[in-house]
């Protein structure tokens, strides 16, 4: 187990590299010139290279992206074209909301979907099983951004229930956190209800009926034991997705997130935003799927054998 998650975190070095060379490149091809934002549109030819000697994009692309690696090593992402400040801390202020946003809507994704799955699975092709695919395909097929915009038209504008902008309180996550969760709630229940229609065929729940043992047991004793194991890797990915996903969510309710963060980047041609927010967001995204595959490994006995006989062959030999 030491060595795999060894061989992970180095692989994650490549990765990365990869990520913040496509960002950079992407960002240079992309059209406008921040440089041209930050002068303003009647300044002159003189002030317009000045400040852009001052900010290094004078230099050539690969010289920049050097340098940029270089000072990564060393910790420092970077200062903001716009604010000229240091970069880290606007991250660390920003991403417990996007954090909190992902987290709270992954957990009642859960709470939501896999009761909703196992309970389509256990009425299979009744008109409660149709139903909840019905339901489940609506959600899934809704673009996010539009749910958030009739969530905040019902709840927010129409019946003024809860705040349309801002997490001030408890109540300005409820509208956000509804928006991201009931899609993959959706995308839960569905997987939920798939895995336990082809574990129920297996042949140890044949032999369990076989004993005599009740359909209660046989369902939430074996059935679900076994069809929720790859829910953890699923879960998992649709948290590494929440919290680039959060974007729309944060953009709608106006939450000061990562990803709100991102796109003002974006929009003021930031490069040293863009390319920091996306990093931090892709190394947290790699610790997420170590952290699954590591959970996986205890949660399904199969892998967990695999690596106690590599083990018992590396002693061996």
């Amino acid at each position: 187990m030491v060595r795999f998650i060894i061989k992970r975190l180095l692989l994650m070095i490549p990765i990365l590299l990869c990520i913040t060379f496509l960002v950079s490149v992407f960002i240079e091809l992309a059209p406008g010139d921040p440089v041209r934002l930050i002068a303003g549109a009647i300044a002159l030819e003189e002030d317009v290279e000045r400040i852009r000697e001052e900010l290094g994009l004078d230099k050539p692309l690969m010289v920049r992206y050097g340098e940029y690696i270089w000072n990564l090593v060393q910790g420092d992402f970077g200062n903001s074209y716009i604010t000229r400040t240091p970069i880290w801390p606007d991250i660390m202020a920003r991403f417990p909301y996007t954090l909190a946003l992902a987290t709270m809507s992954i957990i009642l994704a859960a709470l939501i979907g896999i009761p909703l799955g196992i309970y389509a699975a256990t009425h299979q092709y009744s008109w409660k099983d149709n139903a909840s695919i019905f339901g489940s395909l609506i959600c899934v097929s809704m673009p996010s951004f539009w749910f958030a915009l009739l969530l905040a038209q019902v709840f927010a504008v129409r019946f003024r229930i809860l705040p349309v902008a801002g997490v001030q309180s408890w109540q300005g996550f409820i509208l956000p956190v509804l928006s991201l969760a009931l899609g993959y709630a959706a995308g839960l229940a569905r997987q939920t209800r798939s895995n336990m229609l082809e574990v129920i065929r297996q042949d140890f729940i044949t032999t369990a009926r076989a004993k005599g043992q009740s359909e209660r047991v046989i369902r939430y004793k074996h059935a679900l034991k076994n069809a929720c194991i790859p829910l953890v890797l699923v879960i998992g990915s649709m948290f590494g997705m929440a919290l680039g996903g959060a974007l729309i969510a944060e953009v709608v309710f106006s939450v000061p997130g990562l990803g709100q963060y991102t796109l003002t980047g974006l929009i003021n041609r930031d490069h040293g935003v863009i390319r920091s927010s996306v990093l931090f967001l892709s190394i947290i995204f790699c610790f997420v799927m170590l952290l699954i595959d590591i959970a996986f490994a205890f949660v399904d006995p199969r892998i967990r054998s695999q690596f106690t006989k590599r083990r018992k062959t590396v002693k061996g030999d």
